[in-house]
């Protein structure tokens, strides 16, 4: 059986990483419970790993990733988690997350805005929603303020628009792989491709499958990008 505090840290690193798309650092962690140390909080983690209710790849700063095992077995023993705030307790559903940058790389902040429900139009499993910030991704049929549909995903195809961590900041472009470097280009003149350089901390959260745009007056319209 899990500890209390054990407890607390496996619903705070699931609904921080059903919010955000990515899992919580250990800093973060460690901020929430008034944690000093990061090895308290590796502690809990190892805990929570050790159970099997998470897997940990201590070579990144975000890489915790919530197992569909452990959730179920933490809704056996200890009730459901109340993972978007409104007592549903539940994962399903495409909920909408914002805003990320698709001009320069911003840091894709907490602000959950409620819950997209198109599983008819984007059918599938892992799936969020992200909500564009720039209009670097313009010629992409990409703009400011639609919601992009993503499809959660560690890997990528050249030519696929992503979803792309580099550090603590998420972008949204177009990848690119050679023998030597990872480029991400915008989709827009105005605006610069990104190259992450050697040694710097980049992670693919996921690949953009259609895009959901308000028209005025004539509501909510939905595009597959493939």
């Amino acid at each position: 059986m899990l500890n209390p505090r054990a407890r607390e840290v496996f619903r705070y690193v699931a609904r921080f990483s059903r919010d955000h798309g990515y899992p919580p650092t250990l800093r973060e962690i460690g901020g929430e419970f008034g944690i000093a140390s990061t090895n308290g909080v590796r502690y809990y983690l190892g805990i929570l790993e050790r159970d099997g209710y998470l897997r940990r790849n201590g070579k990144i700063s975000r890489g915790i990733e919530i197992l569909e095992s452990g959730l179920r077995r933490f809704a056996r023993l200890y009730g459901h988690l109340e993972l978007s705030g409104t007592g549903t307790g539940d994962w399903t559903g495409i909920p909408i997350l914002g805003p990320v940058a698709a001009g320069n790389p911003l840091l894709a902040v907490e602000n959950q805005e409620g819950k997209l429900d198109l599983d008819s139009v984007f059918p599938g499993e892992h799936r969020f929603a992200l909500r564009i910030k720039g209009e670097s991704m313009r010629d992409a049929g990409i703009l400011d303020g639609d919601l992009a549909i993503v499809r959660r995903a560690d890997r990528a195809e050249n030519g696929d628009i992503v979803v792309a961590l580099i550090g603590d900041e998420a972008t949204v472009k177009t990848y690119q792989r050679t023998t030597d470097r990872v480029v991400l280009h915008p989709s827009n003149p105005n605006h610069r491709p990104i190259t992450v350089k050697a040694g710097e901390e980049f992670r693919i959260l996921g690949v953009v499958i259609g895009v959901v745009r308000h028209s005025r007056g004539k509501g909510l319209r939905a595009a597959h990008s493939q």
